[in-house]
């Protein structure tokens, strides 16, 4: 099989969770760290003092308390619209560490070969690029390839 046969395949490439960030960026995951995309009440996310601004709180999920992350907010992005009561939460698993990610809106799932992933730096802000694995052009939108240990393992959720 040629690569330009390969690259037109839709069964062929990793499988990616899309969502939207905010309401400019738009992003994917890897399914293989994606758990579970759920909508869930604002009051399910119980806060807790003393914590860094994007850390929402703790919550139950499946039996496991789950700290809850807003994104964007992480990543130095405008931060998303909380009138609508409720939290678009991404469930993420790196290894035993679970993690709660909200983002604006879940958007469905997508497929691309790891070729298609270009360098992040210049395309985005410098913020971003510790989170990236890359960008990806698809249907003349940019998506932010999401490096999911990158953010379990950020400094901003563990204090340092």
């Amino acid at each position: 099989m040629t690569l330009a046969a390969k690259s037109t395949d839709p069964n062929l490439g990793d499988g990616y969770l899309r969502f939207q960030l905010n309401k400019q960026a738009h992003a994917v995951l890897p399914m293989r760290y994606t758990q579970e995309a759920i909508v869930v009440p604002v009051e399910a996310v119980t806060s807790m003092p003393n914590m860094p601004s994007c850390i929402l709180g703790l919550m139950n999920w499946r039996s496991h308390i789950v700290w809850v992350v807003d994104l964007p907010r992480m990543f130095n992005l405008e931060s998303l619209d909380y009138r609508f009561r409720q939290f678009n939460i991404v469930m993420i698993r790196v290894e035993s560490l679970l993690l709660g990610l909200v983002v604006q809106e879940i958007k469905g799932t997508t497929k691309f070969i790891p070729d298609e992933i270009r360098s992040p730096v210049g395309q985005v802000a410098s913020s971003l690029v510790p989170y990236l694995r890359g960008c990806v052009v698809q249907h003349k939108e940019v998506l932010l390839v999401l490096d999911a240990q990158a953010i379990v393992q950020s400094s901003i959720l563990h204090g340092n």
